[in-house]
């Protein structure tokens, strides 16, 4: 997970797919016509559905945070280093919110199944991070712990909470962009706690 080789690279795809994603934006600005559709979400999106989505976010760590402590995990928690911490922020971000709420998603064939669909990609997404298993020295291992479970469980709503982003009633748009701005703002929330708690540790290594 530290792995600052792994890292680097990670942020440049990041922003790579950034840049193509803000072209995209431009040009359909511009367009009299139908939006393009090289990028999903590539629209404009208004201030109070960024803010929205924002604010959400931090409450959703403020309440897994609190979680932690009443249920005694809190000292459970894995080290990061800061390279790691500015990869989530920047680049997580980014990829994931293109892959989960841009391209994971059903339209076109009613709310309900949107919804449905939404939630069994929330299960992908949070059963993804690597909570309830680890690779370890080439074998993978089985974590059912409670922390394990709370912290994937968390995850789930958090994704869900990414796609109330992307196709709430306060972005008619269906931009991406409170969806990049609301996990950025998780992320370093997450990582504001866990500096807090002494779980930051190194640059790179």
């Amino acid at each position: 997970m530290n792995d600052p080789v792994f890292l680097l690279i990670g942020l440049g795809v990041a922003g790579y797919f950034a840049w193509l994603w803000r072209a995209d934006l431009l040009a359909n600005q511009a367009a009299k016509g139908a939006p393009s559709n090289l990028l999903p979400g590539a629209l404009p999106a208004t201030t109070r559905a960024i803010v929205t989505g924002m604010l959400g976010a931090v409450v959703l760590v403020g309440l897994e945070t609190w979680g932690e402590l009443r249920l005694g995990v809190a000292g459970e928690q894995t080290e990061i280093t800061w390279l790691f911490a500015l990869y989530s922020v920047l680049a997580a971000a980014i990829i994931e919110e293109l892959v989960f709420r841009g391209y994971l998603v059903i339209e076109g064939k009613g709310r309900r199944t949107l919804q449905w669909g939404a939630a069994g990609a929330s299960v992908a997404f949070a059963l993804a991070h690597p909570h309830l298993w680890k690779w370890e020295d080439g074998a993978l291992t089985w974590h059912f712990d409670l922390k394990a479970w709370f912290s994937t469980g968390c995850l789930f709503i958090g994704s869900l909470w990414f796609y109330a982003c992307r196709f709430g009633p306060w972005n008619a748009n269906g931009s991406l962009l409170p969806c990049f701005t609301a996990h950025a703002a998780k992320n370093l929330a997450v990582v504001a706690v866990k500096a807090a708690q002494g779980f930051v540790v190194g640059l790179w290594s």
